[in-house]
């Protein structure tokens, strides 16, 4: 089975530095550590308030990705601002994600059928200018089919339903892992690149990572969480113990 990648999402190690309007903990270091520690990629949220990574932020973290060869995913509103910004620094992919000021994380996937107008002028212009892009989506053939008709190269399907089931230990975990499993499918069978995100911990990760279309999951508030406890290098390396883990069972 193919190898699956850890893209670690970054944004807390902000929303802490932030709290105290200190230049501490930065989150560029993070990502030089989550790269040292077995992650591919550096994912990073900025949002339109700004409430945690900032555009020095992405300016920074485009130059040591750049520098370390290694991709940088820009998590972005459909936004002129966030377009603006994204041709500007020309990440290795664009993630176009929901954003809503009063919520407090993203609270579901990018409504691509009901934005169809809207988002793909804009994909065409990210892919035009080379960069790969992503439709944060629920685990909804519609939206599969809508992002897959937009243009976009990736979708990735957002597992915070099914987490959350878990962790409530609500009988509609099942039924979740299953939509999640249907999305992957069909979006492997439009010839999409999938990918998975939002949620995910130690004890739900891995019935995620055995959906053999996945090729990344992007994983951020929980290792930075755990970093606190047994520091981010380690936390890291435990997800990616995890994620091989299951995939070689399943393989097996």
């Amino acid at each position: 089975m193919t190898k699956l990648r850890l893209g670690v999402n970054i944004d807390h190690v902000a929303t802490v530095r932030n709290a105290r309007g200190e230049g501490y903990p930065d989150p560029v270091r993070a990502a030089e550590m989550a790269l040292a520690a077995g992650a591919v990629g550096i994912t990073a949220h900025l949002r339109e308030d700004r409430r945690h990574i900032s555009d020095a932020d992405i300016d920074a973290l485009a130059v040591i990705c750049r520098k370390r060869g290694r991709p940088l995913n820009f998590e972005m509103a459909v936004t002129p601002e966030m377009e603006a910004i994204a041709l500007a620094h020309l990440p290795h992919a664009a993630c176009l994600v929901p954003e809503r000021r009063e919520e407090v994380t993203t609270e579901g996937g990018l409504d691509v059928v009901k934005g169809h107008n809207a988002i793909t002028p804009v994909v065409r212009r990210l892919v035009g200018a080379g960069i790969r892009v992503s439709c944060f989506i629920d685990a909804d053939p519609a939206q599969v089919a809508a992002a897959a008709a937009a243009g976009s190269q990736v979708i990735e399907l957002h597992t915070g339903a099914f987490c959350q089931a878990v962790r409530e230990r609500s009988p509609d975990a099942s039924r979740l892992l299953d939509n999640l499993c249907a999305a992957a499918r069909e979006g492997a069978r439009l010839g999409l690149e999938v990918h998975a995100g939002h949620g995910i911990d130690y004890e739900t990760v891995k019935p995620v990572a055995v959906i053999p279309q996945l090729r990344e999951l992007n994983i951020g508030h929980f290792l930075i969480g755990e970093a606190i406890f047994i520091g981010l290098g380690p936390a890291i390396q435990r997800m990616r113990a995890l994620m091989e883990e299951s995939r070689a069972v399943n393989a097996a």
